[in-house]
Formats: structure tokens, C-alpha cells, sequence
């Protein structure tokens, strides 16, 4: 088995690789593979923004596994990803309980094991589930329409629905099919493939979620309560995050988080919380806007600030990575002034993860518009992160109040 070990947006590392596994890390689109210029047999390897473990079945070479590390601690990955995923619960102390593990997918395995094994301490959650079946006997209500349809003239069977309180729920079915797919993975730690595995045997009599399916949907109660960080975890890893398809002779299995869609969610987010004292609603990844007066080019800002009368009072993007050595990329300013065209706004706010470039103010010719170019360090503690957002949050409130005064004086 090869194992490649690359860091999240690094410089490109040279590996001796059959051309079979070079051909397969290029189709795979988890990172730039070319062949060497000068080194025959040799491939040049770059990993983009997303971070994890993947396993390639490569026929007739056997298993490769790639490693992609990212950048940020651990520590603070987590915390970005439990915050975009529930913001009020998400721990804001220095300390994020990931162990001593370095890497993304021993870490999350680990962090899920043990919020698993918090959850069901007091056993397994229970609730109603609606049942429709043909029976003999008569239990809850007789379904009639589907009864003359079936059964015209037939006493029986009976087709009833009757709700009943079990374990076999859609909370349940998500940790079983989340705890599956992680024995399934590369790279978890063997003490944690335990631990996962006694965690199977008690959703044994849960009924096993089919794969290509729609995730069965449940909502947060007060009986399930202590289920609610696990289950979100458990949906990390059976939806997007996850990567596992066929592709022609191919297999791809592993687990993968994309950092650019994880630094968008988490500023939306966050966003949206600092901004609830300002009053107004908000919108993430925002419908409905387009830049011309035909409605034929449409747009989707990051985020949208609206007044309660649906005025916009603020557009935001997320940008994880800078790809300019000497700043920030010119065609973020380009749309960015787009959106600000669209929405009427005199001000777009970039937000970027802090790398080589300061902050920015670009005042636009020929237009009363400027758009501000932030950055946020990432890898500071989660509460210094969150001023840093607060910060971003007053500034979009003093922009429209700005706004407002000048439209004012306009009238």
C-alpha cells in the first residue's frame, strides 16, 4: 500500500508514482497531479483546500492513501466546524478536546466516538415512528382508501398505520449509518475502530439506512436533546463532507472536508449571530438577485444583510484562500462590485483567512462605491476569533447607518 502525505495548499512535493496512481490522483480532483517535466516516473503533487483521507483502489496496483493535513490546528478546525454547525453550543474555550491526534480524520473519528458515547450513556434514544403495513389484526387506524384499493371485498389482511414508540428512529438510523461509514474509512485509529465498533453492535436492531438514499429527517426536542451535537456530526460525515463514489475502474473512500465551503459557513454563521442585536434578517448563500434587468444573469452572494422591509443593508463574501502572492485577487474586487451594483449598496465586504495581505479599502472610480477587504487569523483562540467577527459586524453596522444618513440628506 502507498501512502502520500501532502500539506493543505503547500508547495508542490515530487513523488515516484506508477503512472497508473499519478492518472488516478488527477481524476480524483482532490489534488493538482502532473506529470514531472524532468523526472521520468515522477509526479508533481499539490494539494488545494481540502484536507482528510482518501483511499484509491487503483486496479492493478493496488491501495493508495492520501493524506491531506491542514494548515490551521486542529483545534481550531474543529471549533469552525462545530460552531457553522451549531453555534450555540459549540465549545468558545481554549481547549478542544481532539486528543493528540494531528490529522483531520483520526481527530474527527475520535471527537465523534466520544460525543457518541456521551449521548447513549443512558441508552439508546427513543420515540414515535409511523408505521404502515397489511396485517390480521387491527392495531391503530385502518388506512380505508388503501384497504378498498388492496383488499376490495377481503376482510383481510388489514391495512392499518399505528405509531409506535421504539428505538428504530431517524435519529438512531443517522449514528448507525454514520458509525458504519467510519469503520469504512482509512486511517482510524485502531482503539477508536473498537469503541466505534461497540457503538454498532448497540444500534444493531436499527434498521440500516440504503446508500444514495435521502438522509431520514429529525428534529431538535427536548427528548433528544443529548443527541443533538452527535447527530450534526453524524450528518458531517454522510453529506458533503464525505467522498466516496465509482468513477469507471476507480474507487475513491475517504473523508474529506473542503476548506473553502468550512470558512464560508462559519463566517455566514457567525456573522448572522453578531448581527442579531442590529435587528434585520439575514440570508446566506442569497437567491433571488440578479445583475442585469432581464433576470437572465444571475447572482449568489455569501451573505445578505436585509432590513425588516427587505431593503439590503449589507452583502458579504468568504474567500479561505488568497491565490496572489502580493494580496488579494483582483477578480474577488470585480464581483464584489457586482453585488454591490445589483443590491444598490455603497459598500461589499470581502472576508478573507488572514495570510500574507492587510486590510483594504478600494474606493471605486466613476461609482459611489468602496469595497473593504478584511482578513481573520484563524489560528487564534475561539473567542478572540469571535471579537474579530464582532468587530467585522459593528463595522457593516456603521456602513448602513452611513448609508441611511446619506439618503436622508439625498431626500
Amino acid at each position: 500500500m502507498t501512502t502520500i502525505q501532502l500539506v493543505e495548499h503547500a508547495r508542490p512535493d515530487v513523488h515516484a508514482l506508477p503512472d497508473a496512481v499519478g492518472r488516478a490522483l488527477a481524476a480524483s480532483g482532490m489534488v493538482d497531479a502532473v506529470p514531472d517535466p524532468y523526472l521520468p516516473g515522477h509526479w508533481r503533487l499539490r494539494a488545494g483546500s481540502k484536507v482528510g483521507a482518501v483511499a484509491f483502489d487503483v486496479p492493478g496496483t493496488g491501495t493508495v492513501t492520501l493524506r491531506i493535513t491542514p494548515k490551521v490546528p486542529i483545534a481550531r478546525l474543529f471549533f469552525l466546524l462545530g460552531y457553522a454547525l451549531s453555534p450555540h453550543t459549540a465549545p468558545c474555550d481554549e481547549n478542544v478536546d481532539v486528543a493528540e491526534h494531528t490529522e483531520v480524520l483520526p481527530a474527527f473519528a475520535d471527537a465523534f466516538e466520544r460525543q457518541l458515547a456521551r449521548a447513549l450513556a443512558q441508552g439508546l434514544v427513543q420515540g414515535y415512528r409511523t408505521t404502515e403495513e397489511s396485517a390480521v389484526v387491527v392495531r391503530g387506524r385502518i388506512r380505508e382508501a388503501d384497504q378498498i384499493r388492496r383488499h376490495y371485498n377481503a376482510a383481510l389482511p388489514v391495512e392499518i398505520v399505528y405509531d409506535e414508540y421504539t428505538t428504530d428512529i431517524a435519529e438512531n438510523r443517522i449514528l448507525r449509518a454514520a458509525v458504519e461509514r467510519l469503520l469504512r474509512l482509512p486511517g482510524v485509529p485502531g482503539d477508536v475502530r473498537r469503541r466505534l465498533a461497540h457503538h454498532r453492535s448497540r444500534l444493531a436492531d436499527v434498521t440500516s439506512l440504503v446508500r444514495g438514499h435521502a438522509l431520514p429527517v429529525w428534529r431538535p426536542t427536548r427528548l433528544n436533546a443529548r443527541c443533538h451535537a452527535v447527530l450534526r456530526l453524524a450528518e458531517t460525515v454522510l453529506r458533503g463532507a464525505s467522498a466516496e463514489h465509482n468513477e469507471g475502474p476507480l474507487h475513491i473512500d475517504g473523508f474529506v472536508f473542503d476548506m473553502n465551503r468550512l470558512f464560508e459557513d462559519f463566517v455566514c454563521t457567525a456573522l448572522r449571530e453578531a448581527l442579531v442585536p442590529h435587528g434585520g434578517c439575514t440570508e446566506l448563500q442569497a437567491r433571488g438577485i440578479h445583475l442585469d434587468r432581464d433576470d437572465t444573469v444571475r447572482m449568489r452572494p455569501d451573505f445578505v444583510w436585509y432590513a425588516d422591509e427587505g431593503r439590503p443593508r449589507a452583502v458579504v463574501d468568504a474567500k479561505y484562500k488568497a491565490e496572489k502572492r502580493e494580496g488579494f485577487p483582483d477578480a474577488d474586487l470585480y464581483q464584489m462590485l457586482a453585488y454591490c451594483t445589483a443590491l444598490g449598496l455603497p459598500d461589499g465586504h470581502l472576508v478573507y483567512a488572514k495570510g500574507n495581505a492587510p486590510h483594504a479599502a478600494h474606493r471605486i472610480r466613476n461609482a459611489s462605491i468602496t469595497i473593504h477587504q478584511h482578513a481573520l487569523d484563524l489560528d487564534q483562540p475561539p473567542r478572540a476569533l469571535l471579537a474579530d467577527v464582532q468587530d467585522l459586524a459593528e463595522r457593516l453596522a456603521s456602513g448602513e447607518t452611513r448609508m441611511i444618513n446619506r439618503l436622508a440628506r439625498s431626500e
